[in-house]
Order: structure tokens, then sequence, then C-alpha cells
């Protein structure tokens, strides 16, 4: 009976975990076109950016910003693939993780029947910010195309140049959208390593990265720095 309410705990706090992380991205997509955010402030910077690179006759300059950014994603996208190759390698040893688990943490008694599906769920997490950090950097790569393809400036009308660095933007601004749900999904992975311990430290680590996260994106020092440039 004791390991079956162990089991109930573990189901309820996954669903727990899947609901605050899916209601969290929905919340912060609609809120973000309502208020100022992180996401609202860079989509601007990146619209002034592209007006601003349409004006400029060197554009390396925008390049190697794109080139930049696309080595930061590269750098997570790679660390995702090392992080999930260790999970299914800790996968196939879970008997003797388990062994240790329960040497440390003697009260771990249900460990044996979790914990493949716990390593397993972690990964399937890990799977999901490989696909997003390697559209983000796809997608960064089709906002380099358009630098490179882009007309001089000076020889549009205002409409045409606007309808271009918005266009240009929204590409970019797209990119960062997958590389934010990409380390979001990283952030998430952190409070599942507290479902190890205990089903219900995992829902409390859960509500607790969702804070973090939410005080970053609306009420950040950062942010106001934006607001103010």
């Amino acid at each position: 009976m004791e390991a079956y309410g162990f089991l109930v705990w573990d189901l309820v706090a996954v669903t727990w975990f899947l609901a605050l992380w899916i209601g969290y991205t929905l919340f912060a997509k609609k809120r973000a076109r309502v208020v100022s955010c992180l996401s609202f402030e860079l989509r601007r910077k990146r619209t002034d950016w592209m007006r601003q690179m349409l004006l400029r006759d060197n554009k390396m300059a925008d390049v190697a910003l794109i080139s930049t950014l696309e080595r930061n994603v590269s750098f997570f996208a790679s660390s995702s693939m090392l992080i999930l190759a260790g999970l299914l390698t800790a996968i196939a040893s879970s008997d003797k993780i388990a062994l240790v688990m329960l040497q440390v943490l003697p009260w771990l008694d249900h460990v044996d029947g979790l914990l493949q599906f716990k390593l397993l769920f972690l990964g399937l997490i890990y799977v999901f910010t490989f696909f997003q950090f390697t559209w983000s950097l796809r997608q960064y790569g089709f906002g380099g195309v358009l630098i490179g393809a882009a007309p001089d400036g000076r020889d549009l009308t205002e409409a045409d140049l606007m309808l271009y660095a918005n266009r240009a933007a929204k590409v970019i601004d797209q990119a960062a959208h997958s590389f934010n749900y990409g380390l979001r999904a990283i952030y998430f992975s952190l409070a599942t390593l507290a479902w190890f311990i205990d089903a219900r430290l995992f829902m409390l680590a859960t509500v607790l990265v969702l804070l973090i996260m939410k005080h970053r994106e609306f009420h950040s020092k950062a942010l106001k720095a934006l607001q103010e440039v």
C-alpha cells in the first residue's frame, strides 16, 4: 500500500509539472502581447536593429552578431545531446544507480520501480530541448540569409524599409523564441531532479522554478534597463 501511495503522488507530480510548464508557456506568450516584458522589448530592439542594418553600407557587424547568437545556441544544443547520452547510459545502469541511491537515501524504498521512468522522463525533456535549439539555430541561419540579401535601405521608401525590417526581425524573433523554449525546458528539468528524492518536493521545486522565470521575464532589472533604452 505504501508503494501504491508513492505511485499516486508520482502521477500527481508529473501532471502538476506538465500543467505548470504548459500553462506558464501559454501565459507568458499571451501576457507578452499586453504588457512590457523581455520578449516584447527585445522584439522592438530587433526591429530597430534590422532597420539600422538596412541603412548601413557594411553589414559585417550584423553578420558577426548573428554568428555569435548561433554559437550560443549551438553550445546548448550540443550540451543537450551530451546530457541525453548520459541519461541513456544511466537508464541502462539503473539497477546499479538504484542500489547507490538506497544506500545514500535509505527511505526511498520505491526507487527500483520508478527510477527508469524518471530517467526516461528527464530524457524526453532533453529531446525536446534539442529540437528547440536546433530549430532556433536554423532560424538564425534564415535571419543571416535575410541580412545577406538585404537591399540598400536608402533606395527604399520608408514603408518598404519598415516592411523588410519587420519581416527580418520576425524571423530572428522566432529563433529567439525557440531558444527561449529550450532554455525554459532546461530550467524545468532542474526541478525534475527533486523528483528523485520525493514527488512532493518535485512539485514544490516546479513552483519555485516557475516563479523565478516569471520574475526574470516580467520584473527583472534587465527588463527595466531595456525599457529605459
